[in-house]
């Protein structure tokens, strides 16, 4: 592969080679000699090996190396086999430190070893709040010129040091407010990396390299043997440590072209476009590129992206915070209405709003630019081909809480069926796309449901969005199916003479209608454009089964039928009043009332495995049990709600022992090293907020979403879960757990919240008080 001079990796004992050659080809190996040659089939003479030439002097070493030959350097003269020198064994150095196995900081002769007094005064610069912050001090690059990466990545260093929510925002605000004063054609590209993404998910552009060829193109760039690099990797539990400390302890024999930001993401993208034969080799091939031009900590952030691990507790939701604070402070932009009460909060909820509709940074930003932040809601708007992010339901426990909490509202109640969440964009071209709940294209996953839309939209309809559910159906004995037949059936790529498993989409909202967002319009209103607009075909296309009512008994009985007809429940929604779409809010405008609601707390929860225990007996080899935590937005943690046992998993829910043996295989792989005390957010991708007492056999990095039934919700001075929220001291756990079903469909930040969990404590209170007064009463 013909590619530019460029800087390659030298040990002190190395030597340099140059082949004299009109058509230079650099071949980095992990020979102690690294030679350059042509691509051309080199002469019988040319392979020789060189001769020491005596009468002549030796050239000048490199500054800070050392001009006596070393015993590695007489190894390497005896044997030209690959070398892999021992790099120095480093401790888990505390975050932002670049510590060598003695506890010192590498001195490099290369030019981009930081200065640390100026590296200190930029962190502290980035530490200031508001008017305090001027980007001047920190931007180490001409207004105009492209970002460095090593800024960014040491932001996120300095970033993995904190771990309150408002500090990382206020660090990553005065990043983003550096980048919009100096080079604001960048700001995507740092948003985009601050958010460990490279493109809007509905694009359905994935890396697709695994750790396997990440070491690869690691110990290739470093001159390693993989072994090493694996044993190492087991030593520090970090790949991207394992990358940092690989490149500290290289020399270069030229200083080496600054990476930018727009560079890396740019980079990220050709690999994640790279497909056919030979595309795992080209990957590596520009992963290796990247790795040889990283200094300091980049190259432990480049390997953190390419992982999609960040491991410094930094989520989406505060990099929006942030873009929409800095846009606020931004003095070349729009200055807040005369009204406004407080600028940077209404800013950032500007931000996510915009977003939740309009998930596409290269959309939002250069809007953001161009008008500021206050006007931004007016030009970016729902559009066919971005899903919208889903509204939600709150859990309900009973029907006379319904009736309750929508006193003097009329409301509809309708089937809530047990599938997939799926929104369909038709176009006006006639191509369609199909969106998961999390905005991934599920197009190729459901042909038939594709195929079936001609069939069941009007001639009068050129383009629409309809919020459905896709649910396992068997048309025979027009029945539906459990939510595990679904699960069964292939994710990407499914050809339709392979299916067999049919499916039957229940439409219940339309958001997108010939040209016109739907969004603002009441519930009525959109019901009735979706009657309207579409023909029911039995089987595979119906309207969700809905019951417009007041009566108690009538509902109960309509709940009891939704039951039977193998539903989960209903979805209570408000018609008309406060009763628009709210993408990505979960609305107190929709209940919803599940089937065993009566006997429990009032929902399942979405829960996220964080550790096991070892099985004993005749489950040795699995995970016997393991430990589950909700979400903590606010602090952006994972907190134990409860440990939940291989009888909880088996126990009437349709889970095997093969099950188990899977979930533990699928588990094995995202095993981390244990979280230390105060350094949670340096060993994971999160921070983990669990009781010392509590010693599982394995970590996991948060991966997973398990839904989980339980008894009901009690105080508890061992789990952390909504910590505070009900007792300043304790959290609150799950009473006889039971596993329901994995949750492939959402993302482990999309699980329950602390939040919801305090709020089903006190509904559950509630309603035990209502029971008991009841009871009185009679």
């Amino acid at each position: 592969m013909q590619t530019p001079l460029a800087p390659y990796m030298l040990r002190p004992h190395q030597t340099l080679l140059l082949c004299r050659c009109s058509h230079t080809s650099l071949v980095p190996t992990p020979r102690s000699q690294i030679r350059f040659f042509c691509n051309s089939k080199p002469s019988r003479r040319s392979r020789k090996k060189p001769t020491e030439d005596h009468s002549s002097p030796s050239p000048s070493p490199p500054p800070g190396m050392s001009s006596q030959r070393t015993v590695a350097d007489k190894k390497a003269k005896k044997s030209p086999q690959a070398q892999d020198v021992a790099l120095p064994r480093l401790k888990k150095p505390k975050a932002g430190e670049n510590q060598d196995g003695n506890g010192n900081i590498p001195q490099l002769p290369d030019a981009s070893t930081p200065n640390e007094e100026k590296e200190e005064k930029v962190e502290l610069e980035l530490r200031k709040k508001g008017s305090d912050f001027d980007p001047k001090t920190v931007a180490c690059w001409n207004e105009g010129e492209s970002v460095p990466f090593l800024f960014l990545a040491r932001a996120l260093d300095l970033i993995s040091n904190e771990s309150g929510r408002i500090a990382i925002a206020d660090i990553l605000t005065n990043v983003f407010r550096t980048v919009i004063a100096t080079t604001p054609g960048d700001l995507v590209s740092v948003v985009y990396l601050s958010a460990n993404k490279i493109a809007p998910p509905h694009e359905g552009l994935e890396l697709g390299i695994g750790d396997a060829s990440i070491i690869r193109a690691l110990a290739e760039a470093y001159g390693r043997k993989e072994e090493h690099v694996k044993n190492q990797l087991k030593e520090l539990g970090d790949l991207g440590l394992v990358a940092k400390a690989s490149r500290l302890s290289q020399r270069v024999m030229f200083k080496p072209k600054p990476l930018t930001v727009s560079k890396v993401l740019d980079t990220f993208r050709t690999i994640a476009k790279e497909a056919g034969k030979d595309s795992q080799d080209k990957k590596r091939n520009h992963i290796k590129g990247l790795l040889v031009a990283a200094t300091d900590c980049e190259p432990q952030y480049l390997i953190r992206l390419l992982q999609s691990k960040m491991r410094i507790g930094l989520a989406e939701q505060t990099v929006l915070i942030a873009l929409g604070q800095a846009a606020a402070y931004c003095d070349t932009l729009p200055a807040p209405p005369p009204e406004s009460q407080s600028p940077l909060e209404e800013a950032a909820k500007i931000i996510k709003q915009v977003y939740s509709v309009l998930p596409d940074y290269d959309k939002i930003i250069p809007n953001l630019l161009r008008l500021g932040v206050w006007k931004l809601s007016e030009v970016c708007k729902f559009s066919l081909g971005v899903p919208v992010k889903p509204m939600l339901a709150k859990p309900t426990k009973g029907v006379s809480e319904i009736l309750d909490k929508f006193q003097g509202i009329e409301f509809t109640c309708e089937y809530k069926y047990d599938g997939e969440r799926a929104q369909i964009h038709y176009m006006e071209d006639g191509s369609v796309e199909i969106y998961s709940r999390n905005a991934e294209r599920n197009t190729g996953k459901y042909p038939d449901v594709v195929n079936s839309v001609s069939r069941f939209k009007k001639p009068s309809v050129k383009s629409f969005v309809l919020d459905c559910e896709v649910v396992a159906y068997d048309r025979e004995k027009q029945k539906i199916l459990p939510f595990q037949i679904l699960s069964t059936r292939a994710r990407k790529d499914v050809a339709m003479g392979d299916i067999k498993v049919e499916v039957c989409t229940f439409a219940f909202d339309i958001l997108f209608l010939n040209g016109e967002a739907l969004l603002q319009e009441q519930l009525r209103t959109r019901r009735q454009h979706l009657y309207d607009s579409f023909e029911e075909i039995p089987g595979y296309f119906q309207f969700a089964t809905a019951l417009t009512s007041t009566d108690l008994e009538e509902i109960q009985n309509f709940l009891q039928i939704a039951v039977n007809s193998s539903c989960e429940g209903l979805i209570i929604k408000t018609l008309d009043g406060d009763a628009t779409y709210e993408p990505s809010k979960r609305s107190n405008n929709w209940l919803k009332l599940k089937k065993d609601y009566m006997d429990s707390i009032g929902d399942s929860l979405d829960l996220v495995p964080i550790a096991a225990f070892h099985g004993r007996g005749k489950r040795t080899g699995v995970y016997g049990s393991f430990l589950l935590a909700c979400y903590d937005e606010q602090n952006e943690e994972y907190q134990s709600i409860c440990n939940i046992g291989f009888q909880s998993i088996f126990l009437g829910t349709g889970f095997s022992e093969k099950d188990l043996e899977d979930r533990s295989t699928s588990l094995r792989s995202k095993v981390i090293p244990r979280p230390k005390k105060h350094e949670c957010s340096f060993c994971v991708p999160a921070i983990l907020s669990v009781r010392d007492t509590l010693n599982p056999d394995v970590w996991f990095e948060p991966a997973e979403v398990w839904e989980v039934k339980a008894a009901d919700l009690s105080i508890s001075p061992v789990h952390r879960a909504a910590r505070g929220a009900i007792d300043p001291n304790k959290g609150i756990s799950l009473r006889f757990p039971r596993l329901l079903r994995i949750r492939d469909d959402k993302n482990p930040d999309q699980a329950t919240t602390a939040e919801q969990v305090a709020e089903l404590y006190r509904a559950q209170k509630i309603n035990h008080v209502n029971n008991q007064t009841e009871e009185n009463d009679e």
